[in-house]
């Protein structure tokens, strides 16, 4: 499983293991967490029968007879949902399969659940460089107020979810975690390819460095570089985020860009740094806190079902 906040490189790594021979990678899912909220993490006919009402699970050619050839009778919740995953590796002549969703870093113990046994690559990008690719996003979910709004939010985000994804690390899956930095990634894409393969069980390939001559750049509206070889890392945040915005960025997110290696521009904020960054946690908490208790009851619902017929009425084809 490729982990790691959004616009932390998720994608770039993707796209190098999805190169390999042996392994299958595909679009972000999404559902995963939605199937188990109205099923209660239980198996049925009729959590089969949602699967193939989900545009992601359509576009990645899966039919519900797949799943249940798959599965076969008696299956658990984890079975169902493996079964995807393993009918488009299998349709791509590969052994073995991954995740690669953002959203999936809110849910890391669901992950296991669904994955016992499964290994974790974690991505981390400087939070500061990372805020800046993601306010300068076009694309937007259809409906989602938990949504990061602006550097601030985004900060509170970053720092939720790696110390997240680090204590469930030390905790729940030692051993099976491996955590590479974004900057490493780019400046030497071959000697962390070698490390991550190392990890994985996989002898690395060359044709994993190749990944940008199979993209198409027109289909990769918020992604154009991945049509290009890695570049040595740009610190943007340097040059073009406000010192203002940086001094709360850090006033939220500080000790663990600490933690991290990152060098912080402010290491002491102001004492009205502090207190806008106290007042955006708890409006990001608040907010968070009310859309999960929300959402869990809408998927519980016949709205679901009607969301997820308007979803394919109205949906692009996405390849990331």
């Amino acid at each position: 499983m490729v982990l790691g906040v959004s616009r932390s490189g998720t994608t770039l790594l993707k796209e190098m293991l999805d190169r390999h021979s042996e392994l299958a990678i595909p679009t972000e899912s999404y559902f995963i967490p939605q199937l188990w909220d109205r099923h209660r993490g239980r198996a049925s006919e009729a959590l089969i029968q949602d699967l193939g009402k989900i545009a992601r699970v359509r576009e990645w050619g899966v039919t519900p007879d797949d799943v249940r050839r798959r599965a076969g009778p008696g299956a658990s919740f984890a079975d169902v949902i493996c079964a995807v995953y393993q009918h488009v590796a299998e349709s791509r002549g590969k052994k073995r399969f991954g995740d690669k969703t953002p959203l999936y870093m809110q849910h890391l113990d669901l992950l296991e659940r669904v994955f016992p046994g499964a290994q974790y690559v974690h991505i981390i990008r400087d939070g500061r460089d990372a805020a800046l690719s993601f306010v300068s996003m076009r694309r937007r979910p259809r409906f989602n107020w938990a949504r990061p709004r602006g550097l601030y939010d985004f900060a509170c985000s970053w720092r939720q979810e790696i110390e997240g994804a680090r204590t469930f690390a030390a905790t729940s899956v030692p051993g099976r975690y491996l955590e590479i930095r974004y900057e490493d990634l780019v400046d030497d894409p071959e000697t962390h390819l070698r490390a991550i393969c190392s990890f994985l069980g996989l002898h690395f390939e060359p044709a994993m460095l190749e990944y940008h001559r199979m993209v198409d750049p027109a289909r990769l509206e918020d992604h154009p570089r991945l049509a290009e070889p890695p570049k040595k890392n740009v610190r943007r945040w340097q040059k073009e985020m406000r010192p203002a915005d940086i001094e709360v960025f850090e006033a939220i997110a500080g000790k663990l860009l600490d933690a991290l290696g990152y060098e912080r521009a402010f290491p002491a904020p102001s004492a009205s740094a502090r207190a806008k960054a106290a007042t955006v946690e708890a409006a990001y908490r608040a907010r968070l806190i009310s859309w999960r208790g929300s959402v869990a009851v809408v998927r519980r619902s016949p709205a679901w079902r009607l969301r997820q017929m308007y979803i394919r009425r109205t949906a692009k084809v996405r390849p990331l």
